[in-house]
């Protein structure tokens, strides 16, 4: 299990910043602001994950999906503009149960503080690269039945898991405990449009912090959705999953984000997948 390091930069801690969060140190701050001066679009790409997350689950819960495993969490957000996973489920069915799931101590702790006491939500320590132990944890078996079809969240996490570390053999396992029905969500960064280096400069920042980065290519994140069948419109950047409409003329940028239409920003790919 991830040991507690607050001198040392942090992942969900430097997510917390590009949100527009107060639960980060200043060393977090400054590895944000080093990879903003590779990529400046960083903090609009997270609202964009968020917004990607937004709209996933909707879809999945007004389908009928009412389980829902976020791997990866990151700290809770707080206020109306960045809802959490079990908000947006429960608002399509209250009865929806959500597990949160990160392997740093200091979020699953925060977590439990703000969200463990909401019906049907459980807040887990735990680490993605041991699934067996993940599955197993009597906390996350309290709220979700592998009997029944779940959505498994991984949101901007398995570029954190090295190649050695066999991110598609991970997301195989998991798949393996998962009925027919269920659902992997996954944004992931790519290699795929860096034509000037600049998104491999600002990977290589997180070499700094307690987690490097490891771009793929469309490829490569396309092999971790192995077995599941890719919802339309498949595989393709943040923005463009099933964007939502504008809500009447003179509409000048998108609901979800406040970025204005046909900004792309692409270099973080998003998809849904369904297991058959």
């Amino acid at each position: 299990m991830e040991p507690l390091d607050l001198w040392k930069p942090n992942v969900p801690r430097i997510y917390d910043y590009f949100l527009g969060g107060k639960d980060n140190f200043a060393h977090d701050r400054e590895i944000m602001e080093e990879v903003r001066r590779y990529v400046p679009d960083a903090p609009l790409l997270a609202r964009e994950n968020r917004a990607f997350l937004r709209r996933a689950v909707r879809l999945l819960a007004a389908s009928g999906v009412r389980q829902f495993i976020d791997v990866g969490s990151g700290m809770p957000v707080e206020g109306d503009t960045h809802q959490n996973t079990h908000e947006i489920a429960q608002h399509i069915d209250p009865d929806s149960r959500v597990a949160y799931v990160d392997i740093d101590p200091v979020v699953a702790s925060h977590g439990r503080a703000l969200l463990g006491k909401s019906p049907g939500v459980a807040v887990v320590q735990g680490d993605v690269r041991r699934p067996e132990d993940l599955l197993a944890d009597p906390e996350l078996r309290e709220v979700i039945d592998f009997d029944e079809p779940v959505a498994v969240i991984m949101l901007l996490l398995l570029h954190f898991i090295e190649d050695e570390e066999d991110p598609a053999g991970i997301v195989a396992r998991l798949r393996a405990s998962m009925a027919p029905g269920s659902h992997l969500v996954v944004s992931h960064s790519t290699s795929e449009f860096d034509t000037d280096g600049r998104v491999q400069k600002a990977a290589d920042v997180y070499r700094k912090a307690n987690s490097p980065l490891t771009l793929r290519d469309r490829a490569g994140i396309l092999r971790l959705f192995d077995g599941f069948d890719l919802l339309e419109p498949g595989l393709t950047t943040l923005s463009l999953w099933r964007p939502e409409p504008a809500p009447g003329p003179g509409w000048h940028q998108r609901p979800d984000t406040g970025v204005p239409p046909g900004a792309e920003h692409q270099w973080i790919y998003a998809g849904v997948g369904r297991r058959p």
